[in-house]
């Protein structure tokens, strides 16, 4: 089955995650981003809450996202060393495109937060795969940009969380296959309990 790149489950083994560094253009047109966007929220949603949204960052608005994180690095740590300031701005200006994946429950819902966060979860998944079946490589990260106070209320209320940071571009090299679990480590068979 896995020899056959045609099976949706041998699409999905092939997708590999990139580093934004290593990314270059071309990245997605806005048609395609959008493309990938319609598919990144088609996934579970108990209660049908869409408790997530997502933000993209214009390569225009770049500079003005490096001084976003800029601010943000300092209030924390107000004399920051000079390869400090230079990665924060290779991270706000790698990779052609950049979309902000926010959890944002709806805190009045019956529906528990857990499953509201698992479903941004999956949405970020969604982004990945679909920018995989687009022809692009994407990188989700985090770091301490996403559990910044200033840079959450800069894309949404108290009450969401950064997701992560979702880099599009084309990869530069060949993407490196990282170790994965062995099977039997995280599979298992149920085994139900003496009655």
């Amino acid at each position: 089955m896995f020899n056959d790149l045609s099976s949706p489950a041998a699409f999905l083994a092939s997708r590999r995650s990139g580093k934004p560094r290593d990314m270059a253009g071309p990245g997605p047109s806005p048609e395609q981003l959008r493309m990938i966007l319609e598919t990144t929220i088609r996934v579970p949603d108990h209660g049908k809450l869409a408790p997530w949204r997502f933000v993209i960052v214009e390569s225009e608005q770049r500079a003005a996202f490096a001084a976003l994180l800029d601010r943000a690095y300092r209030a924390d740590k107000p004399e920051p060393g000079r390869l400090e300031l230079e990665a924060i701005q290779q991270f706000a200006h790698q990779a052609p495109a950049l979309v902000i994946a926010i959890s944002q429950p709806a805190h009045a819902s019956h529906i528990p937060i857990w499953e509201q966060e698992l479903s941004a979860g999956a949405a970020c998944m969604n982004l990945l795969a679909a920018t995989h079946a687009a022809g692009f490589v994407g990188g989700w990260l985090t770091g301490w940009a996403a559990y910044s106070p200033i840079v959450r209320d800069a894309f949404a209320g108290s009450d969401a969380k950064i997701a992560g940071f979702v880099f599009i571009g084309s990869p530069t090299r060949e993407l490196d296959e990282r170790p994965r679990p062995d099977y039997t480590a995280v599979v298992s068979n149920w085994n139900p309990p003496a009655a």
